[in-house]
């Protein structure tokens, strides 16, 4: 700091103020259900297992694109940006890493179905997405609805049915019944959804089940050997 109250840069020159740097928060308190969470949490650790080698993973992290505003951000139940393996971040800033790809959002029964949603689909516009996917798990009408972005705008897809190809990623969208969290989505490698992407409870379950059977086949080998 010079003596007259102005800014000395390091390469030697000066400037008439100091800088203003702006705050963006990394963590908020909003109310969240139980249901949401097991939900939210499902679908994170999928699209971890799956990706984290090739893609960085958000889940309900503040998204960031406008670098001189704070209140610019979203918080999507889960995101990803191909390009780069996971890592720990605290929250993502557009400028810095580039937008997501993909950004799904999970209505809760807290959320104004149409009145909130308006305004989060002109955000993710701004924010840049290529895929939007919109699941409501309490909606036997449409819990699935996906937009791409096309020409800067996002536009809805027509559905037939809650399962459909992301244009993201190596799969399909799917509603489906499950254990314990009942209507929830689920990406698969197939359409009808018999190559479901594992959690990773699911994966270790897998896993258990070949080194049985594996097992079981080896003992029957040995039975089978002359004595």
């Amino acid at each position: 700091m010079m003596s007259d109250g102005r800014e000395e840069r390091v390469d030697g020159g000066r400037y008439v103020r100091t800088p203003r740097p702006v705050h963006f928060p990394v963590e908020a308190t909003v109310p969240e259900t139980k249901r949401h969470l097991e939900l939210r949490t499902l679908l994170y650790q999928l699209l971890k297992l799956a990706f984290a080698d090739s893609a960085a993973i958000g889940c309900d992290q503040f998204v960031y694109w406008d670098p001189t505003d704070p209140r610019a951000c979203l918080a999507p139940d889960a995101f990803v940006r191909f390009g780069e393996a996971d890592h720990q971040f605290r929250s993502w800033k557009v400028w810095e890493r580039g937008a997501p790809q993909l950004a799904i959002e999970i209505i809760s029964e807290s959320d104004e179905r149409d009145r909130d949603w308006d305004d989060k689909l002109e955000k993710y516009k701004r924010l840049g997405v290529s895929e939007l996917v919109r699941f409501d798990p309490e909606s036997r009408e449409r819990p699935l609805r996906i937009w791409d972005s096309i020409e800067h705008d996002l536009v809805e897809r027509e559905l037939t049915q809650p399962r459909e190809q992301s244009h993201c990623l190596p799969g399909f969208w799917l509603v489906l019944e499950q254990p314990e969290v009942g209507c929830a989505l689920r990406l698969s490698h197939d359409r009808e959804g018999a190559q479901l992407y594992p959690t990773p409870t699911e994966h270790e379950a897998e896993g258990r089940r070949a080194a049985e059977q594996r097992v079981r086949e080896l003992e029957e080998e040995l039975r089978r050997r002359p004595h």
